[in-house]
């Protein structure tokens, strides 16, 4: 049910966007459940990401104007008319885009760069294991591995996902059919993959360490299936591992500007040039936001799941 309120208050760093499409995300998900509260200050309204039209700016916000089309990582708010960003976490549309397809970057490009190129500092001549390779993480984590010349591999839950993921150059696990770490070790020659970008979390926690390689990754951005694992810490001694993850929303507004500046100097030109383009599986009306949760919840879904907010 829609409700109404006030207009968000711009801070002074801040900018005001008339919101066109928000993108749902897990998270907005978990936050409507109660597991997932937002940090302190920020809106309690659901919504990560939004793309729209630049409506005001606050005192010290710069690089926009009054009527630039831009998206936004939000640090909530994004399911209304209206939202405050702070000015760093915003960008352009890339050229081409609409505002549906400019919703669907902000989350998973933000994830994706801060963590497989930021943290784990994955390398063109390299190696990686997706794991939810169909989902929007998954999907951008393929493309933008495979457009730096990587060796990926991906794994999903239908031979249709897995097909999928095949368009993108990239080797697609049935996890349902395979054991991903005997398919890894079998195409490496037991040696592992280098980075391994998991969303699953404790049942697949021993498996990712044994699929590295030696001076493997492991980065976790998400437990789908719990936080809590019995591991084997010898193989983390033997190949001298890494395992590192983060969230992206308690992150400082710097740190986000951060990484907002470098997609638009690594990213921005690969998605005008069509090199990588993000997947949308459906679009909603804002009233509908209940029906795109449901649709979220059965992971049936490919790619994005969005809400058209206005016009």
């Amino acid at each position: 049910m829609l409700a109404s309120g006030p207009l968000p208050v711009l801070k002074e760093d801040e900018v005001l966007i008339r919101v066109q499409a928000a993108g749902v995300n897990r998270p907005d998900v978990q936050q409507r459940k109660g597991l997932y509260p937002p940090p302190p200050g920020a809106s309690s309204i659901l919504g990560l990401e939004v793309a729209g039209e630049v409506v005001a700016l606050g005192q010290m916000a710069s690089g926009f104007y009054p009527g630039h089309k831009i998206t936004a990582l939000c640090n909530g708010g994004g399911y209304a008319e209206y939202v405050a960003v702070p000015c760093g976490q915003c960008l352009p549309w890339p050229e081409g885009y609409d505002a549906l397809k400019a919703a669907a970057l902000p989350e998973n490009f933000f994830t994706v760069w801060a963590n497989l190129f930021d943290m784990a500092e994955l390398k063109p001549t390299e190696s990686l294991l997706v794991h939810g390779g169909t989902s929007g993480i998954g999907l951008t984590a393929v493309q933008l591995a495979r457009a730096q010349g990587s060796t990926v591999f991906a794994t999903a839950g239908t031979d249709e996902k897995c097909a999928f993921i095949e368009r993108y150059g990239a080797t697609a696990i049935n996890y349902k059919t395979q054991a991903f770490e005997e398919v890894i070790g079998q195409a490496t020659g037991k040696r592992g993959v280098d980075v391994v970008l998991d969303m699953v979390g404790a049942h697949y926690a021993q498996r990712n360490i044994q699929s590295l390689a030696p001076r493997g990754r492991l980065v976790q951005v998400a437990f789908m299936q719990g936080s809590k694992a019995e591991i084997d810490l010898l193989p983390i001694m033997q190949k001298r591992l890494t395992v590192t993850g983060s969230t992206m929303r308690p992150r400082t507004a710097q740190e986000k500007a951060e990484i907002a500046a470098a997609l638009k100097q690594k990213i921005w030109p690969l998605l005008a040039q069509a090199k990588v383009a993000p997947v949308i599986e459906a679009v909603f009306p804002l009233e509908q936001a209940a029906e795109a949760h449901a649709l979220m919840e059965t992971s049936t879904h490919i790619g994005k799941i969005l809400l058209r907010v206005s016009g």
